[in-house]
């Protein structure tokens, strides 16, 4: 198997989430990890930004 095949294996096999359908209509999340909590923004240019 060659490594461009090894990693599109791997590249398929990670969950993916919608990040407009997490985030719902005003594109913001609140995503916890342990005891932090964290918000996922979609901006206006389209990226996301994840802040503590």
């Amino acid at each position: 198997m060659t490594m461009q095949a090894q990693a599109a294996d791997y590249v398929n096999a990670l969950p993916v989430h919608d990040a407009r359908i997490l985030t719902g209509e005003n594109g913001l999340a609140h995503i916890r990890l342990n005891d932090q909590l964290y918000t996922l923004r979609i901006t206006r240019a389209g990226k996301l930004i994840l802040t503590k």
